[in-house]
């Protein structure tokens, strides 16, 4: 059993294909980040997890093939046996051949290099009948010369590994789903919410998913307080984000529940969404001539039918990310019965094909990067699902070209830009259109579920060419839109293949 389809085997080395899913800096980044409260807060730096051996480490230039130990949690597997400041040389009694290369790029995705070779032993070990996994560490030494030595990690009964089915008809998914829908009931706030947008948006939707009667009230919690804090006129900061969750979240609890007082929720929602959709020079703040000057529109069409994080155009103007959210916002209003301005829908969708190459990828705003180009898919994965639920039957061969581009370069998968876990739930969701491509997708990065989970059952927030969203709620987010992504094969929403009631 290979544990991702490219995976270089520990005992050999091509330089030529080694790649590493992190862009460390030699300032430190993303290794000299820490959360300040929360179960990160003891790490000293965003490092690694590496699954629930207990393990944190990192990755270092002068020694590629090596994982530098920068944390142990206490009683865990590795604690007593291994030291802040080992070295991971190897596993299975076989050395880490394969060097890491260190950037970001196409050529550089993916985790081969140790962390790939790490993740294929831990696979094996959890397979194995001792559960055992056997490592190979250096200790550097008081006279200069480094202690050579293995140890043998007892796996916890708990942990299991994925089936080669994952994650359809995966025993693990199963049992890690019902735990962290577990865990997000439990770590619902007063108000109804879980923290930042993604959180309300990611979190309902896996309790929703789960088909749970048990759920419907937290769900419920998060659908009202999205209602409470949405209106038709809002000033707060990067709003436009807040209202996409509310739009997405809210639609979904309507097409199960037909509750009568969503509708005019979303009808407000809409109201406001149509003020902030950048679609006339006259939107255009005047700052942005000073500010972002090589941003200012230079003619009417350009950024034409997107949305940026507040109203109109400010800064560096629409996004693609956001704007397939604003599409897919109204194409799940319009399915819900809200009436949805035509030609402000047909905007949106023309934003995300201006920024379309013809391999599928979406680029950062309404131009494209080349059409060979591909690297973060999380707004690829955000216009995929946009298309998909359009009104408009003519949009689901776009849907199917982002799907399809998505599983056939899944390298990426983890590391998108700017809110890197928000990105891999938009780009699971969008994907998940086409059986095939989620297949695809999901086993390159079965590595990425296997090493995030964490002793205590949660997941961690690996590290990342983009440092947003990894601080003191930083586990919690991945555990949220982990939950999200494993319960996609459910198909308990109306994005991801129920039929509205």
């Amino acid at each position: 059993m290979r544990l991702i389809p490219l995976l270089i085997p520990i005992a050999i080395g091509l330089v030529a294909t080694a790649s590493a899913q992190v862009h460390h800096h030699p300032d430190g980044r993303p290794w000299k980040q820490q959360a300040r409260r929360g179960p990160d807060a003891e790490v000293q730096g965003w490092l690694y997890n590496l699954g629930v051996t207990g393990l944190r480490v990192k990755l270092e230039d002068e020694q590629p093939t090596h994982l530098v130990v920068g944390h142990v949690f206490e009683g865990t597997p590795a604690d007593g046996k291994v030291r802040v400041g080992d070295r991971i040389v190897g596993a299975r009694g076989l050395r880490f051949e394969t060097p890491h290369r260190n950037g970001y790029g196409m050529d550089k995705f993916g985790p081969d290099g140790p962390i790939a070779d790490f993740a294929e032993a831990l696979e094996r070990a959890l397979r194995s009948k001792k559960r055992e996994l056997r490592l190979k560490l250096e200790r550097p030494g008081g006279s200069g010369s480094d202690k050579r030595f293995e140890v043998k990690l007892k796996l916890p009964a708990r942990a299991e590994s994925f089936d080669d089915s994952f994650p359809f008809d995966c025993q693990h998914t199963e049992d890690v789903r019902e735990r962290l829908w577990e865990h997000l009931a439990e770590q619902q706030r007063d108000d109804g919410s879980w923290g930042n947008p993604v959180h309300n948006t990611f979190a309902p939707l896996a309790l929703l998913s789960s088909g749970r009667r048990e759920y419907r009230d937290e769900v419920e919690r998060c659908a009202r307080f999205h209602a409470r804090n949405t209106s038709t006129e809002d000033s707060s900061g990067l709003v436009n984000w807040k209202y996409m969750a509310a739009a997405i979240v809210l639609s979904e609890w309507y097409l199960e529940t037909k509750e009568r007082w969503v509708l005019p929720e979303l009808e407000e929602i809409r109201d406001f969404l149509c003020t902030t959709q950048y679609l006339e020079l006259s939107q255009v703040n005047p700052k942005v001539r000073e500010s972002h000057p090589h941003a200012y529109p230079k003619n009417a069409e350009q950024q034409h039918g997107g949305w940026g994080h507040n109203p109109g155009f400010e800064g560096y103007g629409p996004i693609a990310m956001i704007t397939g959210q604003g599409a897919l916002a109204f194409a799940l209003m319009d399915r819900c019965g809200v009436e949805i301005e035509e030609a402000r829908h047909r905007a949106a969708y023309a934003f995300l094909q201006r920024g379309t190459g013809s391999n599928g990828y979406l680029w950062y705003g309404d131009s494209v990067a080349g059409d060979q180009n591909w690297a973060d898919m999380g707004r690829t994965g955000a216009s995929a699902i946009a298309h998909w639920m359009s009104p408009h039957r003519e949009h689901r061969k776009q849907a199917l070209l982002h799907a399809k581009l998505m599983g056939e370069q899944p390298q990426s998968f983890p590391d998108t830009h700017a809110s890197p876990l928000m990105g891999m739930a938009y780009g699971a969701l969008g994907t998940s259109i086409d059986r095939r491509s989620f297949e695809a997708l999901m086993e390159a990065n079965r590595w990425w579920f296997l090493l995030a989970e964490c002793p205590d059952g949660t997941f961690a927030y690996q590290p990342n060419r983009d440092n947003a969203g990894y601080g003191n709620d930083a586990r919690l987010l991945a555990t949220t839109v982990t939950a999200f992504i494993l319960s996609i094969p459910l198909e308990g929403l109306v994005m991801t293949g129920r039929k509205a009631r």
